[in-house]
């Protein structure tokens, strides 16, 4: 079904906004890869994804999502809005030169600038095989693109690689973000990222913020960017633009300061 469905065009993405909380506008967007099944209707990425990357089909279906969202950002560019776009890499495609070639397609025939595309990580890609991905992460930032070590906080060894890899934005994991104000260890971490952050020069993105509380909290803690459903779902290209034009791609007046 996943070998009919990469054929059949069967996968589409969504964009997440990313909003940043000083000036409380709206600079860039997460990609995330969606399947509409045919008789099944939309299959959940934490079902399928696994399962392509069981079968090795993620390099193909990664490929794809390279060049699919460095193409939508392009021709936002070209529409006036110069956001940033994440795009996820699995720790498949980090085994493999081919990641690099990959990237360097997508940007050589969407015509994006390269500092406009952002690769995300996670620390179990980037610890499978420490000096490889080192490698390949240098070899991708001679391009020009960012990169994010998502899921920040949650492994063991956090700190001790992070001199090791050209990261340039840390993601907090949902996890700290969900027990912020409700957990003097969470807060004490969230404490620490964030100033591990500025002490590396690093930005800092909080994920999965659902209420206003959440988003106050961040603000306080000094997080530089933020995502989640209080501030938008994950949208579809059409309705993204209309989201753009018609708030000025501004976080919504409701939980702004």
């Amino acid at each position: 079904q996943l070998a009919a469905a990469v054929s059949g065009h069967q996968f589409h993405l969504v964009y997440q906004p990313i909003y940043d909380l000083g000036h409380l506008t709206m600079v860039g967007v997460e990609a995330l890869i969606r399947w509409h099944h045919p008789t099944r209707g939309e299959v959940l990425p934490g079902e399928f994804i696994p399962a392509l990357e069981r079968s090795g089909q993620i390099i193909e279906v990664g490929r794809w999502v390279l060049l699919e969202a460095c193409t939508q950002m392009a021709q936002w560019h070209r529409a006036g809005h110069e956001l940033s776009v994440s795009v996820n890499v699995s720790a498949c495609q980090l085994d493999h030169d081919s990641v690099i070639d990959h990237v360097r397609d997508a940007l050589r025939v969407s015509g994006l600038t390269p500092g406009a595309l952002t690769l995300e990580v996670t620390e179990t890609a980037i610890l499978r095989d420490l000096d490889a991905v080192s490698n390949r992460l240098g070899e991708l930032k001679t391009l020009g693109v960012r990169i994010a070590l998502d899921d920040f906080g949650t492994g063991y060894s956090s700190l001790a690689y992070l001199q090791h890899f050209p990261i340039d934005t840390l993601k907090i994991d949902r996890s700290f973000v969900e027990a912020i104000g409700h957990s003097r260890d969470a807060d004490a971490i969230i404490r620490t990222l964030v100033q591990l952050g500025k002490d590396l020069g690093l930005s800092t993105v909080a994920e999965g913020v659902e209420s206003t509380e959440q988003l106050d909290h961040v603000r306080e803690h000094g997080i530089t960017d933020v995502q989640g459903f209080l501030l938008s779902r994950p949208l579809d290209p059409t309705t993204f633009e209309d989201l753009v034009q018609a708030r000025d791609a501004t976080i919504p007046y409701a939980v702004a300061p």
